[in-house]
């Protein structure tokens, strides 16, 4: 058997990179039997049947998984965000941060689109959050020598709201890519999506990305739900406060002394974050641990 990498999932074919070069691989059926499912970024072995098809046997373990986008073994997931059409909610990469955090992934936010609107308030919030942040512009291609830096020896995955300049953005950092684009619409604010599938593209040198189907919202109940008390933790600038309350179980929403909302009251915090973090409790709190 041979060792490689799914670089391409698609209507149940699985291009899997190898030493020898890429191989077009089915899975054995035993994968339907168990319930799992290979994904883009898993390390498999595989085998080459007689006509030169190839087979896909085992699934090695895996780091992390993640259902949307579908892939495997991530070591940075890279926000497109935007403060113009479409326009970026900060609430929407707050709740991806939060996954990202609980896959052990680091998130690096990308303001896109600079040329438009430099995007100022969301590289505020999460610089001083302390997320790796990058602004670029596809159009004119500033920022994106800063942004091939930061994803150089790892795999990772571009994701945010559809019409955002994902596929543009890869096509600039690689032009041979020729993703396939599409204009936002000025009525809806969104884009179409323009990418049907996960594929990850490589840099050279053991870096990849992964081009991924774009959505309008990063859907928790497709994810492990998150028990409200772990929430607090997902939020790295809340952790000088945590163990600093008056209260050892302090929430940090209503509680007096509360170390976290005093950072946020003296602007050590961004009130968007923390407004995220109550609305992610709640979110959690609905969550019973016997259902």
């Amino acid at each position: 058997m041979t060792e490689g990498r799914i670089i391409k999932a698609l209507s149940g074919f699985y291009t899997v990179q190898t030493a020898q070069g890429p191989l077009v691989c089915k899975a054995r059926g035993r994968f339907r039997l168990d319930g799992t499912s290979p994904l883009v970024g898993d390390r498999v072995l595989c085998s080459r049947e007689k006509d030169g098809s190839g087979r896909i046997d085992r699934v090695l373990p895996r780091r992390n998984w993640f259902v949307r986008p579908a892939v495997a073994n991530l070591d940075a997931l890279v926000f497109v965000a935007a403060n113009v059409n479409p326009i970026t909610d900060p609430f929407l990469i707050d709740r991806v941060s939060v996954i990202a955090a609980e896959a052990e992934v680091e998130l690096i936010v990308c303001v896109n689109k600079t040329d438009l609107d430099a995007g100022a308030e969301l590289e505020r919030i999460y610089r001083k959050a302390g997320f790796p942040v990058v602004c670029t512009s596809a159009e004119t291609g500033e920022g994106i020598e800063a942004l091939r830096q930061l994803l150089q020896g790892r795999l990772s995955a571009f994701t945010g709201n559809s019409g955002v300049g994902k596929s543009s953005l890869l096509n600039r950092i690689q032009p041979g890519f020729a993703l396939p684009t599409a204009e936002v619409s000025e009525k809806l604010g969104r884009g179409k999506h323009t990418t049907r599938h996960v594929e990850l593209f490589s840099l050279g040198e053991d870096t990849y990305v992964a081009d991924t189907p774009g959505f309008a919202s990063f859907e928790l109940e497709m994810m492990e739900p998150i028990p409200k008390e772990r929430l607090q933790f997902d939020f790295r600038e809340f952790q000088p406060g945590i163990g600093r309350c008056r209260f050892p179980d302090c929430s940090h929403r209503k509680e007096p002394d509360c170390a976290v909302r005093a950072l946020t009251d003296a602007g050590e915090i961004p009130e968007t974050r923390y407004r995220s973090y109550l609305r992610l409790y709640e979110l959690s709190a609905q969550h019973k641990p016997w259902e």
